[in-house]
């Protein structure tokens, strides 16, 4: 008896690529915050985490895409959009709302926010650096 294996539907990948990297990336990052907070970094803790974690996001965004092949630039910048949604969202639940903290949203902050939504976007342009495009007309 054969089995044959069909390929994921897009939206369950698409759910995968946006969700679990996202949500993974807030985490690492939150929890890196907690232990910050009780440090005498505590005041620049926002710098040092996008120190430390841009690099790894690269490299982490890098390897979840490296071998899926041709994906578009829209497919990236969506990505991008649901990582900075899953961000905000999630920042202002589990900081600005648990411990009521409206002083948050500083400049670190914003930039964090860019770079969740430029580092897909530079990934898969990097990945798509040798596909030839198709001129219609």
């Amino acid at each position: 008896m054969q089995t044959i294996i069909r390929e994921p539907d897009r939206t369950q990948q698409t759910l995968k690529d946006t969700a679990g990297p996202g949500i993974f990336f807030w985490l690492v990052g939150y929890l890196a915050g907690m232990v910050l907070f009780f440090t005498p970094f505590r005041d620049s803790m926002g710098w040092i985490i996008a120190a430390i974690f841009t690099p790894f996001t690269i490299l982490v965004t890098w390897w979840w895409f490296r071998n899926r092949g041709y994906l578009s630039t829209e497919y990236y910048a969506g990505v991008g959009v649901a990582w900075t949604l899953i961000a905000v969202v999630l920042d202002y639940l589990f900081i600005v709302v648990l411990f009521n903290s409206t002083a948050y949203y500083a400049l670190h902050i914003c930039v964090y926010y860019a770079l969740m939504l430029l580092i897909p976007v530079g990934v898969g342009m990097y990945l798509n650096r040798n596909v030839v495009g198709v001129n219609a007309g």
